[in-house]
């Protein structure tokens, strides 16, 4: 009896490991069961969630079972990241939010109720859309060349309006003025639902904000759009240059996607990043996130923490060009 003990106890461990990895593939396969709750760290109407709720809608009818958007707005995207970290990491609760929550926060906070390399795995790069530069139709430039012509012969004339300080929007211009030396003084609002007004109304000359939310006062001859922050131009208005053929290598348009709590089982976010992918490819997908102003990508999550990479590398430098810090 004694000798037959020691080798049972030793095949213990290696039996209850064997379960376990039945059970989560066993997950995988079944998953999901039940309902999907998605946090998204912004109000409603914003361009994560609107990429959560296209997305999820062919999400819940390929799944059989409801993609649940659930808006946590506050703190540059902070409440919805930090629910979501300490949240149980089995799949069923998953964040849709911007390339902040790891690119930037990270350097605009002295401390963040989450570790972003640690606490949130990436699970799809659903989506990129790219910011224009907008300036009020008094403006005098009628091409990005002629903008930083006017700016330079009048310097700290000329201001611009933010979503607010260490949103991409901000750190985007201050990139750009670092790069052309340009002085423009900095406005914050409290999101692009203030600072486009803002800018038609005047009270501001220019702004970098999404093309759903200047196409209509662009066409209306409110607004000239003068350039794009990603390295190239734009479908929905091919006319507009992009700021890297000027600065190469030029690229803050914001990126999209979903993570999922540390410790979600690998095969689970592996079928829930593939399913994104096939998702974004459908015609009506496609044809819905392109008329926002949206790029539907699907990218692995594997990919997409590579690329947060070099985005941190970017935003760090812009945050330290920028002197934004909240503590």
């Amino acid at each position: 009896m004694h000798s037959i003990f020691p080798g049972l106890i030793r095949l213990l461990p290696l039996a209850a490991l064997a379960v376990a990895q039945a059970a989560f593939a066993q997950g995988a396969k079944s998953y999901p069961d039940k309902p999907v709750r998605v946090v998204v760290g912004y109000s409603p109407g914003g361009l994560p969630d609107t990429i959560a709720r296209v997305i999820g809608q062919k999400l819940s009818e390929r799944w059989g079972q409801q993609f649940v958007v659930e808006n946590k707005p506050g703190a540059n995207g902070i409440l919805g990241a930090e629910f979501v970290a300490k949240a149980a990491p089995d799949g069923y609760t998953l964040l849709m939010t911007d390339n902040s929550t790891h690119a930037i926060n990270p350097f605009l906070y002295s401390k963040l109720p989450y570790d972003a390399d640690r606490d949130l795995i990436p699970v799809s790069l659903t989506a990129r859309a790219p910011l224009f530069l907008a300036v009020h139709s008094s403006v005098k430039a009628n091409s990005f060349q002629e903008l930083v012509a006017l700016v330079k012969a009048s310097p700290g004339k000329y201001s611009y309006g933010s979503s607010g300080i260490g949103s991409t929007h901000h750190l985007c211009m201050e990139y750009l003025k670092s790069s052309l030396n340009l002085q423009i003084t900095h406005v914050p609002y409290k999101g692009t639902g203030q600072s486009v007004p803002a800018l038609v109304g005047g009270q501001v000359p220019m702004v970098f904000s999404g093309y759903p939310t200047l196409a209509s006062h662009a066409k209306d001859g409110r607004v000239k759009l003068l350039a794009i922050n990603s390295l190239k131009r734009s479908e929905l208005a091919p006319d507009v240059p992009a700021i890297a053929e000027t600065i190469p290598g030029f690229d803050f348009a914001p990126t999209f996607g979903l993570f999922a709590p540390n410790g979600t089982p690998r095969d689970i976010i592996v079928k829930i990043g593939a399913d994104v992918a096939q998702v974004v490819k459908l015609p009506d997908v496609v044809e819905r996130t392109k008329s926002l102003g949206i790029d539907p990508l699907g990218v692995s999550g594997d990919e997409w923490a590579k690329l947060l990479k070099s985005d941190a590398e970017r935003y760090a430098k812009a945050v330290k060009i920028s002197g934004a810090r909240v503590d």
